[in-house]
């Protein structure tokens, strides 16, 4: 049997993405930058889904930029608000995607001073000490903190965190890769300026995704060259990807409700199972809280000996099993989670192996029960 629970990671296309891009492929091949016909369909194709994916966050078209993904569209943001809008100061957390927090220890050598804001027990961002950090001086400040953790599941609260930084005149950056597709944005209320999305977590095309730049900030181009993106983001647009990212985004807000609904009883179902199996087991950050964090995403440290444990990744993939131990961006590094070695977690369970198995709505209860039998003959 073969068990896919790595959605946190990359997410399975759905098929009517599939079918969509491959039509796009064969029929809005032009370049958008032509003034020929087939340029105008495709840069048309392209002003139709930036409109659909704005009307589903409820924000301006103008403030939908196409990127390559979450990584670029984290990348812009931080960057050119330090060039082009005078930040000075960036507070983020030391639990935050490395899309991130390799772009922070950059500007920190160029001189941007960068703040890392406490967290409580559970890995969350402690937002006293975010307002303390945002009173500290008189310098230009703007905080980044992720709408989900990619690896503990923890939500932050936008609105809460948002509207903190409007009352303290500094900007707000939220990495949403783990909640676009998942959660319902209303960008024309919420207090956001910047925010990253990638299409490959709900179920679209890899090598896509958007920054929403909230209109009049006056962030320059990131990449040098044509005109594209309302001049933000220079090179041809990938027209059958964008159309592709459409398409996942549209099915994921129409199906909202019933989707999620589905992911967080196989959750729930999950965590009652695991605890069956293993009564001392420990979830990580706030992943077993059906109120404080994703549905869908558990991250467990495991009750095993050593010698087991050393080969609990192999034994789960012989068996079919994809889950993670951190994000997939650390996979084979054998550094460990920088966002585990960050909680205060108990003695107990700092050298125990954790976890993360990510749902979607193409999981089911008997692919918990085989990961559930597998685990249980691995302990035995």
């Amino acid at each position: 049997m073969k068990v896919y629970f790595d959605n946190a990671a990359t997410t399975p296309m759905r098929s009517e993405v599939i079918h969509t891009i491959t039509k796009s492929m064969s029929s809005t091949y032009g370049n958008p930058s032509s003034s020929h016909g087939f340029g105008r369909t495709a840069k048309s194709a392209i002003e139709t889904a930036r409109k659909s994916i704005a009307k589903y966050l409820n924000c301006e078209p103008q403030e939908i930029i196409f990127t390559s993904g979450g990584t670029e569209s984290d990348n812009m943001v931080l960057r050119c608000a330090v060039k082009n809008l005078g930040v000075k100061t960036i507070i983020s957390s030391e639990v935050e995607h490395h899309a991130v927090l390799h772009v922070l220890k950059d500007l920190e050598i160029e001189g941007v001073n960068i703040e890392y804001v406490d967290l409580d027990e559970n890995g969350s961002p402690n937002l006293d000490h975010l307002e303390i950090l945002l009173e500290h001086d008189d310098s230009l400040k703007l905080v980044s903190l992720m709408h989900i953790n990619n690896e503990i599941g923890n939500v932050l609260d936008l609105n809460q965190v948002g509207s903190l930084c409007k009352s303290k005149g500094a900007y707000f950056h939220t990495d949403a890769v783990q909640g676009v597709g998942h959660y319902p944005f209303d960008l024309k209320s919420q207090p956001i300026d910047f925010m990253a999305a990638a299409a490959h977590k709900f179920h679209g095309p890899k090598g896509i995704g958007f920054s929403f730049i909230r209109k009049n900030t006056g962030l320059d181009p990131f990449i040098l060259g044509g005109p594209q993106e309302r001049g933000l983001r220079a090179g041809t647009e990938s027209v059958h990807n964008i159309i592709g990212l459409q398409k996942a985004i549209e099915i994921s807000y129409q199906n909202l409700e019933h989707e999620r609904d589905y992911i967080l009883g196989l959750k729930k179902y999950f965590i009652s199972k695991i605890k069956g199996l293993f009564p001392e087991v420990h979830f990580n950050g706030l992943s077993e809280n059906l109120e404080r964090s994703t549905y869908t995403v558990v991250n467990v440290a495991l009750p095993l000996e050593d010698t087991k444990s050393q080969l609990l990744d192999f034994h789960l993939d012989l068996k079919g099993i994809a889950c993670s131990k951190g994000s997939a961006c650390q996979a084979g590094a054998d550094l460990g989670s920088h966002v585990l070695n960050n909680l205060v977690r108990p003695d107990s369970v700092k050298y125990l192996p954790s976890l993360r198995f990510s749902l979607s709505f193409f999981n089911t209860k008997d692919e918990v029960d085989y990961v559930i039998q597998v685990l249980s003959d691995f302990q035995k």
